[in-house]
């Protein structure tokens, strides 16, 4: 006898089992490498939907598919991070306007307990990572993509009287850089820094003539170390912190980017137009968003293609 009809008779053997241990057994549905799939789950997947002969081949296909992805998770072997899985609990009473009480209270209501959300957000956690592990290298997604997606999608607003303006804070900043040489180490540079701040504050010299006899960054350099209006998200990461932290007028202390030593000085803010920086994000959110949804369903595809799928009575 072959191997696959040994296993048919092996499922239905169990299915008949069931009927003959209780006349009221439910059915098996299918068999997803040893796991049976009951018919209480695809009639409680169907939630509201009829219960129709298509809507059970749906449900039954869709809890096919999870019982796959939660076997990857498993044999991946990722760990939950508890702690991350408090934040996100926070997280989620907080973009909910929710106090962490009036969360607890909301999850009683609906009679789910504090556990099984936090162990909900966990399978979540580690499905996503498992996931981002299985299709992220698929994902490209070019700058011109984003351009042109964008563009299309601000035009389509602008002809319907649909656009929201959003607007965001640029900083006109001046600054000082200094790069360390075989003959100038970080101590020594910020040091230099240090002096020239205290001879700006002592008004020994302009932050702007320090600039211009200092920098290394010749182009701002010329005009005094500014650097124009910009918003923060251009800059290097340890630059723009600085930025967001230092007053108007005030110079900060010394600091190190990726480019050498700074001093900075904000001379001035306003408010600038970021409409086409938010419809650009939109774009770029709905076209990976787009891709993933592709790439998982490959995925999906590709386990299915290494599993044991039987269905029972041609269910």
């Amino acid at each position: 006898m072959k191997l696959t009809s040994i296993k048919s008779l092996m499922i239905a053997m169990i299915a008949t089992l069931g009927t003959v241990q209780s006349a009221s057994a439910e059915s098996v549905m299918a068999v997803v490498n040893g796991n049976m799939i009951m018919e209480s789950q695809v009639l409680k997947a169907l939630g509201k939907k009829a219960n129709t002969e298509e809507n059970r081949k749906a449900a039954l296909e869709t809890i096919i598919d999870d019982t796959l992805v939660q076997e990857a998770i498993k044999k991946s072997g990722v760990k939950v991070d508890w702690k991350r899985v408090d934040q996100a609990v926070e997280e989620v009473a907080a973009r909910n306007g929710l106090t962490y009480g009036q969360l607890l209270d909301a999850l009683d209501y609906q009679r789910i307990s504090l556990s099984q959300f936090k162990n909900q957000i966990a399978q979540q956690m580690m499905m996503e990572a498992v996931r981002h592990d299985a299709i992220g290298q698929s994902i490209q997604v070019a700058p011109e993509q984003v351009q042109a997606q964008a563009r299309d999608m601000l035009e389509k607003d602008k002809a319907a009287g649909k656009v929201q303006k959003t607007t965001g804070q640029e900083y006109r900043i001046s600054h000082i850089l200094i790069k360390t040489t075989p003959i100038l180490d970080d101590v020594q540079a910020k040091a230099k820094l240090t002096q020239l701040v205290a001879d700006i504050n002592a008004g020994k010299i302009s932050f702007e003539d320090a600039a211009k006899a200092n920098s290394v960054d010749y182009a701002s350099a010329a005009d005094g170390g500014d650097l124009g209006f910009n918003f923060l998200d251009i800059y290097d990461p340890n630059f723009a912190q600085v930025a967001a932290k230092t007053s108007k007028s005030q110079i900060s202390a010394p600091f190190k980017s990726q480019f050498g030593w700074h001093v900075l000085k904000v001379t001035d803010l306003r408010e600038g137009d970021r409409t086409e920086d938010a419809y650009a994000q939109k774009a770029y959110e709905q076209l990976v968003n787009q891709q993933a949804q592709e790439a998982s369903k490959d995925w999906v595809k590709a386990l299915r293609k290494t599993a044991e799928i039987q269905y029972v009575n041609g269910k």
